[in-house]
């Protein structure tokens, strides 16, 4: 049996089981997310789950981390870095909202929902919301809005899309780009450049990956 464990954690991985588990997640709620059910869909026993993982708890924490690293600090990255001007920026936040290599909304609602039935999830969802926030205000500031301004304009930036998500909105990414220069002027108040809008399409054709509708 040892033999046989030991086989199947040599054909799983770690990663295998985290993205079974965020799967799970996704599509069945954090209630589904059991040792049994991962294993099954691997395929393996789910005694090979111990080579990775102490326990499932330790599974969730690492499912939240994983959201962490991968939603937020995507965001934050982008939110600080250097740009000429606020449409710029914001369309270096943009960024995350179509490639979800940098931002995987279904994740997030599926992390948000969590939340709702967690203390401890709520606590994790809100410093991560805060980081958020933080970052887009500090990106408009650095453009020169004032503090309340710029804290204005980051929570519509990122309520907007927050909101998209949570109400599924089945929208073509043609039609919402067909919106980019309207959205970004929203936004910063600002009239994009040309230059700017055409680097954005030239992203998007260079294998951004578009969010599932």
């Amino acid at each position: 049996m040892m033999m046989d464990t030991k086989a199947e954690s040599l054909r799983t991985s770690k990663r295998d089981w985290l993205k079974a588990a965020v799967e799970i997640l996704v599509s069945e709620g954090i209630d589904r997310v059991k040792v049994q059910v991962i294993a099954r869909n691997l395929g393996v026993s789910r005694s090979s789950f111990y080579w990775f993982f102490k326990s499932r708890q330790d599974l969730l924490d690492q499912l939240l981390t994983y959201w962490r690293d991968l939603n937020t600090r995507s965001l934050l990255e982008r939110a600080e870095r250097p740009a000429e001007s606020a449409c710029r920026s914001v369309l270096n936040i943009f960024e995350c909202w179509v490639n979800e290599e940098l931002f995987d909304p279904r994740l997030d609602i599926a992390v948000r929902d969590w939340a709702r039935r967690s203390s401890e999830v709520r606590k994790v969802v809100d410093d991560g919301d805060d980081r958020r926030m933080n970052a887009l205000t500090r990106m408009f500031r650095r453009h020169g809005y004032p503090e309340e301004e710029a804290f204005i304009r980051a929570r519509v930036l990122y309520f907007m899309q927050i909101g998209y998500y949570s109400l599924e909105i089945d929208e073509p990414m043609e039609t919402r780009l067909s919106y980019l220069a309207s959205y970004l002027y929203c936004f910063t108040g600002l009239e994009p450049t040309q230059q700017e809008i055409s680097d954005f399409h030239t992203f998007l054709k260079n294998g951004a990956v578009t969010p599932a509708q």
